[in-house]
């Protein structure tokens, strides 16, 4: 069985740095951590050792002393994985960290597989399914911010608040339950009233996790994000600015970009994938190269979860300028009017033909660096990050997301149950589908291929 064997695996990143720490855990960790682990000091032991301290010495592979080493001893059940855990370190770089693996596995270790280490934290009580979910939401985050709404679910607020949800939601079924199953007893009866106030209250819960999701979900992981517009209304030069240096050629010859440029870049607290894409303009006006640039571009706007439609505001609205707004119409689409200082008093730019089709607008200069710091918030307003709640528990990836749903759809049907008058059995039904529901989510009556699926995305090590 997998649980009685003891693993190992490199815990930091391969390649040169100044360490390398290699993971041992299992029943048998001290013993075989004996084997190949010598502390510099005679009258010390490895088998002997106390949890939460260090020990110096330096590591043998067949017999040879191979490099210097700090052995860190945690003792079951205090440890990450709730087994004997010894972490050992040496120098960085792949010979020394390759040759303590080495020495581990012939002294009757074995290699860990992906997330092993946390799934023996799951099946060991030591963290829920939501908190192992959330270590590797950390390790991906793409900003601070991001990392933080992963750690509280790792701190487990998410977990509670649903027991929390669970715990009332059962009390409630078991009340009508009572009520219904066992006439004949006194068991007073719920009234409508009060049940819909308590199932409100939970569905308002519920739908504060569905509706911050994606604005989560861009913090942890960035957004694709599309630069679009007509030759020379910018893009390039706001693409510069965003980036910090000059990474798209800029010229005033109209079609300068003819293929999609790409750079990832922080906008504040959001990673931006930024694409840089061809100027749109009317096909009988463009070459076989730009035409092909042109298509790409209309395919990024498709696939981009947000778009930074650029216009000149020192020139007139074109009827290029109208089919972008209009095919930003209904998507996450901020209208940036460039050029602010060639925006004259009597320009004939009227934007009236182009704010109908945009959430919002910002007027800058692109040449300005100034201009960061309102296209920062605008961003975050657009996407929700700037209205989440840095203390709140919120859902982290899709399976979570799937289930609060469910959940929280099967409270609104409880909700229209007791609206329209059908009893007090038909909403017991549809909130026992809300607590089936809570169960998948905190991972209560999670399968082993829902497990199995959610290590699937794990890095060895961790």
């Amino acid at each position: 069985m997998r649980l009685r064997s003891t693993i190992c695996a490199l815990a930091t990143p391969p390649g040169e740095g100044g360490i390398a720490v290699v993971r041992l855990s299992g029943p048998d960790a001290y013993a075989i951590g004996a084997k190949v682990f010598v502390p510099i000091h005679k009258g010390k032991s490895v088998l002997n050792a106390r949890g939460y301290t260090a020990l110096f010495g330096h590591y043998l592979l067949d017999g040879q002393e191979m490099d210097e080493t700090v052995a860190l001893f945690y003792r079951a059940p205090h440890s990450y994985t709730g087994e004997d855990v010894i972490e050992l370190s040496v120098h960085g770089g792949s010979a020394m960290a390759d040759g303590l693996q080495q020495a581990l596995i012939a002294a009757g270790a074995v290699p860990a597989a992906p997330g092993e280490f946390t799934r023996r934290a799951l099946e060991n009580g030591r963290m829920s399914l939501t908190q192992a979910e959330a270590v590797m939401e950390i390790i991906s985050a793409g900003s601070r911010q991001g990392a933080a709404l992963a750690k509280r679910a790792l701190d487990g607020r998410l977990a509670r608040e649903a027991e929390g949800i669970r715990k009332t939601l059962q009390s409630l079924a078991a009340h009508l339950t009572a009520w219904i199953d066992y006439p004949e007893e006194d068991v007073p009866e719920l009234a409508p009233a009060e049940l819909k106030e308590t199932l409100q209250q939970q569905k308002t819960l519920l739908d504060g996790w569905v509706d911050s999701y994606n604005a989560g979900a861009v913090l942890r992981h960035g957004v694709d994000c599309v630069l679009l517009g007509r030759p020379n209304v910018g893009k390039s030069t706001l693409l510069n600015l965003l980036a910090g240096f000059d990474r798209a050629i800029v010229t005033p010859v109209a079609g300068t970009t003819r293929d999609v440029v790409e750079q990832a870049v922080q906008l504040g607290e959001i990673r931006l994938n930024l694409f840089d894409t061809a100027g749109v303009r009317g096909e009988e006006e463009a070459d076989a190269i730009e035409a092909e640039g042109i298509r790409r571009s209309w395919k990024k706007l498709e696939e981009a979860g947000l778009v930074l439609a650029v216009f000149d505001a020192g020139a007139p609205v074109t009827d290029a300028d109208i089919e972008i707004a209009r095919r930003c119409e209904g998507r996450p689409a901020l209208a940036i009017f460039n050029k602010q200082d060639l925006a004259a008093d009597g320009s004939q730019f009227d934007e009236s033909l182009l704010t109908p089709y945009f959430r919002n607008v910002i007027r800058l200069c692109a040449r300005d660096a100034d201009s960061l710091a309102p296209l920062t918030r605008a961003v975050a307003a657009l996407l929700g990050t700037a209205k989440l709640d840095p203390n709140a528990a919120g859902l982290i990836n899709q399976r979570q997301l799937a289930a609060a749903t469910a959940a929280r759809d099967a409270v609104g049907e409880a909700i229209a149950a007791v609206d329209a008058g059908f009893g007090l059995d038909a909403a017991g039904v549809c909130i026992e589908d809300a607590l089936r529901a809570l169960a998948d989510l905190t991972g209560e009556d999670a399968t082993e291929a829902v497990i199995d699926e959610v290590f699937s995305t794990f890095c060895v090590g961790k």
